[in-house]
């Protein structure tokens, strides 16, 4: 490869990390405009597996709205990020997939504290504003609830 192609493969990388960086922050934020503005107009998320919902992007936002609003607190942590970029012979092409372990805690109104944890999977698209989210999909792997002594 030239450095011109490592410059862009370490540009892609940095710039798909923002983009997951700022899908765990919209989400502690409540900041759903833009959550959807995240994803690709066709976008999609699949909360099947932790409860939820899959659909579009934008059904998705407003029932993550709905269900998150008791929760006065939240903090989404995507750790372990594996990513792979298309390769197109040696340069990098407009598709990639992001693996990403996540942890979740966050504490209801009632006092109740709920912990879970799981992976996400992220496909991702260049798009004209840059990189976008195609698909998001939650696989759940385990949770826990603790009263409100905060012990979890």
């Amino acid at each position: 490869m030239t450095q011109r192609v490592d410059l862009a493969t370490v540009m892609d990388r940095l710039a798909i990390d923002e983009v997951i960086t700022r899908y765990a922050v919209t989400m502690d934020d409540a900041d759903w405009p833009g959550f959807r503005a995240l994803f690709t107009p066709d976008g999609r998320a699949d909360y099947t597996a932790a409860g939820g919902i899959e659909g579009a992007a934008a059904e998705v936002a407003d029932w993550l709205a709905g269900t998150l609003r008791p929760f006065t607190v939240r903090q989404q942590l995507i750790v372990n990020r594996r990513l792979t970029i298309q390769d197109l012979g040696g340069y990098p092409g407009d598709r990639a997939e992001m693996r990403a372990d996540y942890l979740n805690p966050s504490r209801h109104e009632s006092g109740e504290d709920l912990m879970t944890g799981g992976r996400f999977v992220f496909g991702l698209l260049r798009a004209d504003v840059g990189w976008q989210l195609r698909t998001v999909v939650a696989e759940e792997r385990w949770r826990r609830v603790a009263g409100s002594s905060g012990v979890l």
